[in-house]
This record gives structure tokens, C-alpha cells and sequence, in this order.
């Protein structure tokens, strides 16, 4: 786990860079004259390996981690600043701390060395150095945003809740909320990820963290992808509590919800409360709403929110525009239904010619029936 991620062959040639610039170190002024003809007959060596030896030839001795630190922050090689890191680590009287790991961690993911990345980070899961909020939130996105590293995020995260000094903050649980919801996909799923989700809402709360609006609405969304809409309405109603204001989405996620659940007249009444807050819903929104309404039957509604949804530059999709317009038409309002067509062309910037022809020919089969 400690061992530096360098080839054989870079590694013969860098413990040979560590020798040598140990001499650095020596309390001798005077170098051998053996050693100057063996210096003078050896293999001259590549651009990294004279970056190598002059960024460690520029740490004094007795060299402090912030030294190091700025020597890690000062290269643009990312093998380079491990080997620094790794070469430092072995110094007598020197030990790596957290701000030194963060930094070096940090420039392994932002060019994708990962694997020597994952590596550092199980060393700081194993006590490699203290922990901090920085570096163990740094931790948790970087496994949040590997997948198979998803299970690891959560078992720094129980090192956060029984440590004294790195407690889990809003970004903590902004993080891991984040990545639960990401899993959330088919129904099935959904209900697996859930009681994290819970469990995960009330060690927030028992440790005194204060959520935000993104952190609730995450956690509203969980609930009504589930169809818990209850759950989902609670935590809409305590918003107040912790001085957030619900928006666009906090609507949109519980409305959305409610009409998949069959309680559209409830949906429809959040749709309405957050037109009157001028909240725009969301595509996927409004046409679970149009097409909730229309299943019922009530078709003034649904055409009264499919028209404010193509006000709003939200274009129905084909399903959408087939569920009411034949609604209409099973109804016995086959005029309406083609006027309704007609109109929707007029305002539907983006219904074109091939969806008009499908849409009108369904219809005239559907009539005809």
C-alpha cells in the first residue's frame, strides 16, 4: 500500500536519484573522488528524472510538509509530484500530513490517474495521517464518483460520525445524498436506496447538520420517485423549519409524484401553487400532469396546462398530444379534438410536419372506430 506506482525500470532509476541526492544531506562538504568518476561514467539521465533531482535538491534540510506542499502544488507532472511525495514520506523525521495528502490526491484525480489515486486513499482510510473535513470530503466525492467505489464513500463517512474532530458537515451529506439518488432508477431499486436515504436524513439531523434547499429537495425526490408521498410532503412542510424556500423542483418533484401515485387533484393543486409563485415545472412535469388528467378525463384541465406548457417553450411529446387528443375523441368531440390539433401546430414551435400527419392520421382511425 505504500509502495510507490512506478515501473521497474523508474524505480531502479529514481532509487538511484535518491542515493545520490542524499548526499545532499550528508554532513560532508567534500564528495569522493570515486563517486564524481562513477557520476561522471554513469548513464545521463531523462528530463524527469533531472526535474526529480532538482525539486528535491530545493528542499532544505529539515524541509517542513508546507515545503512540501508547495512543491507538490508547483508541478504540472502528476508522476512527478508521487515521486516527490513518495520520496519525502522516507526522509527521516518527516511524516506526510493531511494537507500534503489532500494536495497530492487532488492533482492525481484532476488527471485521471486513479488508480494511484485509490491507492493514497485507502493509506488515509488505513490512518496515514489525521483526518480532516477537507481531505475526507475530497475522499467521499472521489469514491462517490467511482462506481464501484460507492460502498467505500459510506465507510468514510462511519469514520466521520465516530470521529472527534471530523464530524460530517452539508457537504458531507450533500455528497452522499447525491450519490444514492444517481442509483435511483427502476421502481425495484428506488426502494432499496430509500432506507439509506432515511437513515441517512436522520443522522443529519441528530447531528445538528442543517440541510439546504438542494440537500431537502434531493431527499423530497427520493421519497416521490417511491411513490412516498406522504414522506415527501412532510419534508416539504418542514422547509420553513430550516429557512429554506421550496422551488421549481421541490414542486415539480412532489406533483409529479402525486400524479403517478393517482392523486392528480392533489398534483395538480402543487402545480397550481407554484404557477402562482411564476415556477416553471419541469417537461417530464407537465406531461405526467396532462397525461394524468386526461386518463381521468378531464379535459379542460389537461388542455388548460398543455397550453401554459407550450407558452413556456415546453414542447409535449407525441404520447402526450396522442393521450388527449384521443381522449377527446373516444369522448365523442372529434371537432375539438381537430381544432385542438390545429392549434397545438400553431403554437408548437417544434411540433413538425411528420408528427402533425402521424398525430392527424391516428386520429382520423381513432374517429373512425
Amino acid at each position: 500500500m505504500g509502495t510507490p506506482i512506478i515501473t521497474r525500470k523508474r524505480l531502479f532509476n529514481l532509487r538511484s536519484l535518491y542515493y545520490s541526492s542524499s548526499l545532499f544531506y550528508s554532513s560532508h562538504s567534500t564528495i569522493p573522488s570515486s563517486t564524481s568518476t562513477s557520476s561522471s561514467s554513469s548513464p545521463s539521465k531523462t528530463p524527469l528524472e533531472k526535474q526529480f533531482e532538482t525539486w528535491i535538491n530545493h528542499l532544505k534540510p529539515g524541509f517542513t510538509p508546507s515545503d512540501v506542499n508547495r512543491a507538490l502544488k508547483a508541478q504540472s507532472d502528476p508522476d512527478l509530484a508521487l515521486d516527490i511525495f513518495r520520496w519525502t514520506a522516507q526522509q527521516r523525521s518527516y511524516k506526510h500530513t493531511p494537507l500534503t495528502y489532500l494536495t497530492i490526491i487532488k492533482q492525481l484525480i484532476t488527471n485521471r490517474h486513479y488508480h494511484q489515486a485509490e491507492t493514497l486513499v485507502e493509506e488515509v482510510i488505513a490512518g496515514a495521517c489525521d483526518p480532516t473535513l477537507p481531505l475526507y470530503n475530497s475522499i467521499i466525492r472521489f469514491c462517490c464518483n467511482r462506481k464501484f467505489l460507492f460502498n467505500r464513500s459510506f465507510d468514510v463517512y462511519n469514520k466521520m460520525l465516530i470521529s472527534q474532530d471530523c464530524k460530517p458537515n452539508l457537504e458531507t451529506y450533500t455528497l452522499l445524498f447525491n450519490s444514492l439518488l444517481r442509483r435511483f432508477n427502476k421502481l425495484p431499486v428506488c426502494y432499496i436506496y430509500l432506507h439509506s436515504v432515511r437513515s441517512l436524513t436522520k443522522q443529519m439531523k441528530a447531528s445538528g447538520v442543517i440541510p439546504d434547499t438542494f440537500v431537502l429537495n434531493m431527499i423530497i425526490k427520493a421519497y416521490s420517485k417511491c411513490l412516498e408521498l406522504d414522506e415527501a410532503i412532510r419534508v416539504f412542510n418542514e422547509m420553513g423549519l430550516y429557512g429554506c424556500e421550496p422551488n421549481a423542483y421541490t414542486f415539480s418533484y412532489i406533483a409529479k409524484g402525486l400524479c403517478e401515485k393517482g392523486r392528480v387533484n392533489q398534483g395538480l393543486g402543487f402545480y397550481k401553487e407554484m404557477r402562482v409563485k411564476c415556477m416553471v415545472p419541469s417537461t417530464s412535469t407537465y406531461v405526467i400532469i396532462v397525461c394524468s388528467l386526461a386518463l381521468e378525463r378531464r379535459f379542460e384541465d389537461a388542455i388548460e396546462v398543455m397550453f401554459d406548457m407550450l407558452d413556456n417553450s415546453r414542447s409535449p411529446d407525441h404520447l402526450t398530444y396522442k393521450t388527449v387528443l384521443e381522449g377527446l375523441c373516444r369522448e365523442g368531440r372529434v371537432d375539438d379534438a381537430f381544432e385542438l390539433l390545429d392549434e397545438c401546430k400553431k403554437r408548437d414551435g417544434f411540433m413538425n410536419e411528420k408528427m402533425y400527419k402521424t398525430l392527424f392520421n391516428d386520429l382520423r382511425f381513432v374517429c373512425r372506430d
